[in-house]
């Protein structure tokens, strides 16, 4: 059961692994800023549609970002 939840979890949230080794292993204010912005997703009625926006923007961004 633990080698399954650790390949669930590693499958759904390698993106944000991969951002926090990017921006800062260690550094606690992006930590917390990823935490509150998960929260949101699960907890707030509507989490979907929050979720959704953050995805076509954060891909609105790196488009931008690669193309400049």
């Amino acid at each position: 059961m633990g080698v399954r939840h650790g390949l669930y979890c590693t499958g759904c949230c390698w993106l944000l692994m991969a951002i926090l080794f990017v921006v800062g292993v260690m550094n606690l204010a992006w930590v917390a800023a990823i935490t509150l912005f998960v929260l949101l997703e699960k907890v707030v009625p509507g989490g979907i549609r929050i979720a959704r926006a953050s995805g076509v923007l954060l891909v609105a961004w790196s488009t931008w970002v690669l193309l400049r």
